[in-house]
């Protein structure tokens, strides 16, 4: 890079961004993966849908400043909080190196009783999180790499259990990796891997008003939001 050029480009802005995943019934009445979106209003990329987020505050740490952004543009407070990786390509911003911006992004994830209490405006949507417009920046990006890492968490964590109550069935567990996933799985080979895994336990109760037998309750082995 010429030395005229390198003058030429600012310090990087910091910012904070976060992806949010909830569980919500489609048209069908199946719970599919969603993520709200905030619109932008002002340059670059204004009028075009993005993740929540914002510059991140010279008194801030990063945590805050994710928490404080998602307070204030969709309502929502996560227990399920964590950092998922820095994005700082040079031409991010809409290819302007005047304005390069660095993003610290987070990831969260909300229960369906938080989500329905979220903020819903014509500048906060949510968006069914695999059929996603073209969003600003690299968000589109961003989401993919989000999605990634929830699958594979899905896969040796107890993360499904963020999404659910306290206890639960085998069949609601299911629904909510069906749901990550994109895919059916088999009832039984579900059952049969749950129970080896040992990440959730019998309560002795079973759910009340179902019309045939009804179904046992689960809790996880841990407190729900340990993800480890």
């Amino acid at each position: 890079m010429s030395n005229a050029l390198a003058s030429s480009i600012e310090t990087p802005t910091l910012a904070v961004s976060t992806v949010i995943f909830a569980l919500r019934p489609n048209a069908d009445g199946c719970l599919q993966l969603a993520t709200p979106l905030v619109r932008r209003i002002r340059a670059p990329f204004e009028g075009q849908w993005a993740l929540p987020g914002g510059p991140l505050g010279a008194d801030e740490d990063l945590a805050s400043s994710a928490a404080r952004t998602l307070r204030d543009t969709t309502g929502l407070e996560p227990r399920f909080l964590e950092q998922l990786y820095a994005f700082g390509s040079v031409d991010r911003a809409g290819g302007k190196l005047a304005e390069r911006v660095v993003s610290i992004v987070y990831w969260a994830l909300v229960a369906a009783d938080e989500a329905d209490r979220a903020i819903q405006n014509d500048n906060v949507r949510w968006f069914w999180a695999d059929e996603l417009p073209a969003l600003a920046f690299d968000h589109n990006q961003i989401v993919d790499y989000a999605l990634g890492r929830l699958r594979n968490k899905l896969e040796y964590s107890r993360i499904a259990h963020v999404f659910l109550s306290e206890t639960f069935t085998l069949a609601m567990l299911r629904e909510v990796y069906e749901a990550v996933l994109g895919r059916e799985l088999d009832p039984g080979n579900f059952r049969r891997m749950v129970e080896a895994t040992g990440t959730v336990e019998e309560t002795g109760e079973r759910l009340a008003g179902t019309r045939h037998r009804p179904p046992k309750l689960y809790r996880a082995t841990t407190t729900a939001g340990e993800t480890k």
